[in-house]
């Protein structure tokens, strides 16, 4: 008998389009529906099964979107002093606890008393991630989320820069900490778009071919288009010449490749592809990548960039008339 046995089978997948939490993949189902009934030991089973470096953090992801987690962990981590995982969920799911109260706007938008509980907390997954490194000297997954952490208690480039090298040295292209990576030199955050495009461009060369890593080229676009949307000035931004090419060369050295394989967590990345490629107008791939998003596998982002309430509504409004297009084709 597996972990999916008897009264631990995964919940079904949501009835219709939706936007699933765990982006279609049936063992993160398994894995929320423990934590939610604060089954620590099988959620720790679970988790303790998993091997792959990429996985593992994909799944602490999981955790960290769990409502209410950090009622009760405390209690296994003190129960289990020996193990660094208790802790490792204490921390990654604190980094979301502490972004639910931030909210989403902007921090000139956010009121004081936010930004206070903020960074409290994100300085308690700071805390709780650092003591999992410190003693797993193996460990990739604490490492990657202390990148998130490091976003919100705005430590300086030469620190996360620390933090980045930490992970790579141990597993060069995990996808989470370059996301996180990225994510830090935004304009948004600590960065600039040059600072995001010459990191995202470096991965890619870096990347082997059918690597998610060539999505950083299509997280840069989309995060400046976002920003020039904020100015009114991103009208054309998608569709120039140039940053099609840019769009369809990292599709088509990722998502696109026969070489691709579609690890835990795979959605959120052809969302990303499926979003900039339409607005390039690159419809046929763009149409290919909403047939195999289909209404299981809708992710947030990056629909939340432009209606934060009802992402799914903005993601079925935007892909019903390139079906139509096509359906008159």
């Amino acid at each position: 008998m597996g972990l999916f046995s008897g009264k631990n089978e995964p919940t079904p997948p949501p009835a219709g389009p939706a936007i699933d939490p765990c982006q279609g993949d049936p063992a993160a189902r398994f894995l929320r529906a423990a934590l939610e009934r604060r089954d620590w030991p099988t959620a720790r089973d679970f988790l303790s099964s998993i091997t792959d470096r990429d996985d593992h953090a994909f799944y602490l992801s999981i955790c960290g979107d769990v409502a209410a987690v950090q009622d009760w962990i405390p209690r296994w981590v003190a129960a289990e002093p020996q193990s660094t995982l208790p802790r490792l969920v204490q921390g990654v799911h604190a980094v979301y606890w502490a972004w639910e109260a931030r909210g989403a706007a902007y921090a000139d938008q956010t009121p004081q008393s936010r930004l206070q509980l903020f960074f409290h907390r994100v300085v308690f997954a700071d805390n709780c991630l650092d003591e999992v490194a410190q003693r797993d000297p193996h460990d990739t997954t604490a490492r990657a989320f202390l990148l998130n952490s490091g976003i919100g208690r705005q430590v300086d480039i030469t620190e996360q820069g620390r933090r980045f090298t930490e992970v790579v040295r141990r597993h060069p292209h995990h996808k989470w900490a370059h996301g996180a990576m990225q994510q830090y030199l935004c304009a948004k955050w600590h960065g600039s778009h040059e600072q995001m495009f010459a990191f995202a461009r470096q991965a890619a060369r870096n990347a082997p071919a059918g690597s998610p890593l060539h999505g950083a080229i299509a997280e840069a676009h989309l995060e400046k288009y976002v920003d020039l949307g904020r100015a009114g000035a991103s009208a054309g931004y998608l569709e120039q010449p140039e940053v099609t090419a840019e769009l369809m060369a990292a599709a088509e050295r990722s998502v696109l490749h026969p070489a691709y394989e579609r690890r835990p967590g795979w959605p959120r990345l052809h969302n990303t592809f499926a979003f900039v490629l339409h607005r390039a107008d690159q419809y046929q791939e763009a149409y290919r990548l909403y047939q195999e998003i289909g209404d299981d596998h809708i992710t947030e982002h990056p629909w939340d960039y432009w209606n934060p309430e009802r992402p799914l509504d903005y993601f079925l409004t935007h892909r019903q008339p390139l079906y139509t297009w096509m359906d008159q084709q």
